[in-house]
């Protein structure tokens, strides 16, 4: 295979998509808050995990960033004492499938702004985000 044919098809493949998305709960007045303070522009896509909860090919995006299913599992959601998890002690599979099953699990917001990751409400995490999508 000469070079330029090469060239060429290195040429016409596509760039891959980078990802900027933020996973929010509509209906959380904190996640509300920090969508206006964050200012971010029409390159960010929103989703409302309510409506589609975060799949599993993205979940796993997370995590490898994060380090852990646990990390991005939120314990202050009430389900998690009605249904007993509190009692129960999960492995990274448990933590993944209650994600995958039930959007309230999710420490939220989740911000992805191409490979770096920002998890939860801290004021610091927030920061951390503004400072790298803005610069």
């Amino acid at each position: 295979m000469s070079h330029s044919i090469i060239y060429q098809k290195n040429y016409l493949r596509k760039k891959p998509k980078v990802m900027k998305k933020i996973f929010h709960l509509s209906t959380c007045s904190t996640n509300q808050r920090i969508l206006k303070e964050l200012h971010f522009g029409n390159d960010v896509e929103l989703q409302d995990i309510k409506s589609q909860n975060i799949d599993e090919k993205t979940l796993d995006f997370i995590k490898d960033r994060i380090g852990s299913y646990e990390e991005l599992f939120s314990k202050r959601a009430m389900k998690f004492r009605s249904m007993g998890l509190n009692e129960m002690t999960l492995s990274e599979a448990d933590y993944k499938k209650y994600l995958l099953e039930e959007y309230t699990f999710l420490k939220r917001p989740f911000i992805v702004l191409e490979n770096q990751v920002f998890v939860g409400n801290a004021a610091k995490t927030i920061a951390a985000a503004k400072q790298a999508y803005h610069g």
